[in-house]
């Protein structure tokens, strides 16, 4: 399973990236590969709006489920990955890097400290599987 280090992670399988002030959102390679071959992705949040911690911001549609994705911490939209919603299936083969779903300009960066780093969440998969 792939857990880059430089990420934070949630529980319910989502990551974040941080550069600066800005915060990318996607779900994780185990995630992907839990819901299987992904053929429908909607991003249901705009540039502009305000999102908080647990708010969705996606749902993933695979030939298994439907999921939703949640925003691990408080910011501004400032862009979506629109590619996705054409290429779905772009999570399954690049989940950390062209599959990333929102950017936000990050509120309350501090939000990040609380989330798992890549030990804790590779922790948490092992102890749920």
């Amino acid at each position: 399973m792939n857990i880059p280090a430089e990420l934070r992670y949630t529980p319910s399988n989502e990551w974040l990236r941080v550069d600066g002030s800005t915060g990318t959102i996607g779900i994780t390679d185990y995630a992907q590969s839990q819901l299987s071959d992904i053929v429908f992705t909607e991003i249901v949040v705009n540039p502009g709006d305000s999102v908080n911690p647990g708010d969705t911001i996606a749902v993933v549609e695979s030939v298994k489920a439907a999921a939703d994705v949640y925003s691990p911490v408080s910011g501004k939209v400032s862009d979506i990955n629109e590619v996705l919603t054409s290429k779905p299936e772009t999570i399954n083969s690049d989940p950390y890097g062209s599959a990333w779903m929102v950017k936000l300009d990050l509120i309350n960066p501090a939000e990040v400290a609380s989330m798992l780093d890549a030990a804790a969440y590779e922790q948490q998969i092992e102890t749920a599987t």
